[in-house]
């Protein structure tokens, strides 16, 4: 039977395949940027000259992307716990930021444009054709590139296939510009320009945003969380859930959770159920990566009621040594359950099937008045093990 990948691998694989996109990315912007200034500068066409700057950008954005996914892939280690993934979200947020750069620079370049109309010098056809390559291209690069990241939810190759988009939005400029020269009707290109620059600058704000809104911890979406709820609320053990808490950190959510449970039930048993909640929270929701689970055995304020209880009531070896007190070392104890609920401890003391115990009239008798002296305590409960 095959093995599972582990957490690493998957990470590893993740990794490569953000790189190989990005490769693409980088043949293809090479190619055009290199294409563009050629033509550009034999046609007379320095708008396509400014277009291959504007590519060349998209070049630098995508060795930030390698840069990041391989950083991003590293395991947890002693300085980040939770990994690395956050490189990618400031690498979404650097090229969100770029994006709106460039996009106040087109709404700034077609103002200045609008107002030098007459100063655009001839131009050669060949940079149209060039101009249509170039966009040709581009839009190909962004439909790869956004398939690439949302199939390995990559934001940060999100962001660079927009990135890409601007730059085709550009290409789109240039060839209507250049048409429009060609036409006789010099104001498409600055008009066009305005346009592009507004799109570029709104998708350039909304990818900041959205990273933004991961480095300050968001949670997950209201209908998101009511779907974690009934999850977590639907596992068989769990009594209730409160403080219920998310995150985002690139392609993963992080959750942790207090569960509560029977407040009975053994340690292993509440364990148990703890590891059957991550189970069911991984199988149900893909994008959740991380469960820390918090057992409760009430729903309780645990800032305020846990300061207090710390202070007043005892812990086991105290509780063991007034039971002594109460009845004496003989017959000795088998086992001990302490049950601290509502501020007060309830007691189960468990001793061997033929150990002398008093008359039951009397120990009722001591031990109401053992309570009546200790209100920490609420309730104490003997009991003879059946068997050897």
């Amino acid at each position: 039977m095959p093995s599972t990948p582990s957490q690493s691998e998957n990470a590893s694989a993740r990794a490569r395949s953000i790189r190989n996109v990005t490769l693409v990315g980088v043949a293809i912007n090479s190619t055009l940027t290199l294409g563009q200034i050629v033509v550009g500068l034999f046609a007379n066409a320095f708008s396509l000259v400014a277009d291959a700057m504007h590519t060349l950008s998209d070049l630098v954005a995508d060795f930030m992307v390698l840069a990041a996914g391989k950083q991003g892939a590293h395991p947890a280690d002693l300085d980040h716990p939770y990994g690395h993934g956050r490189i990618e979200t400031v690498a979404t947020l650097v090229l969100g930021v770029s994006l709106v750069v460039v996009g106040v620079g087109f709404l700034w370049a077609s103002g200045m444009r609008l107002q030098t109309m007459e100063n655009q010098p001839p131009l050669h056809s060949a940079a149209l054709v060039m101009a249509l390559v170039a966009l040709l291209g581009k839009e190909f690069l962004f439909r790869y590139t956004l398939v690439g990241g949302r199939r390995l939810k990559a934001p940060m190759l999100e962001a660079n296939a927009w990135h890409a988009r601007s730059d085709a939005a550009s290409s789109l400029v240039v060839a209507i510009g250049v048409g429009g020269s060609l036409a006789g009707y010099r104001f498409l290109e600055p008009l066009a320009a305005a346009v592009v620059g507004f799109m570029i600058l709104r998708m350039g704000v909304l990818q900041s945003w959205h990273a933004l809104r991961e480095l300050i911890d968001t949670g997950l979406p209201g209908e998101e969380l009511v779907r974690l709820r009934q999850t977590i609320n639907d596992t068989p053990g769990v009594a209730g859930l409160h403080d219920l808490r998310t995150r985002r950190m690139a392609h993963r959510v992080l959750c942790d959770a207090h569960v509560q449970v029977d407040p009975r039930i053994t340690v292993s048993e509440g364990h148990y159920i703890s590891e059957s909640v991550l189970l069911a929270v991984r199988r149900a929701h893909s994008e959740i990566g991380e469960v820390l689970v918090h057992i409760d055995a009430e729903d309780d304020d645990m800032e305020r009621l846990f300061a207090e209880r710390a202070e007043r009531l005892p812990d086991r070896a105290a509780v063991l040594a007034d039971l002594v007190a109460l009845i004496g070392e003989n017959p000795p104890l088998q086992r001990l359950q302490l049950h601290y609920l509502d501020g007060q401890i309830e007691i189960e003391a468990y001793f061997p099937p033929n150990a002398p115990l008093p008359d039951a009239e009397t120990l009722k008798q001591r031990v109401d008045a053992w309570l009546g002296e200790r209100p920490c305590y609420r309730r104490v409960t003997f009991h003879r093990v059946l068997g050897p």
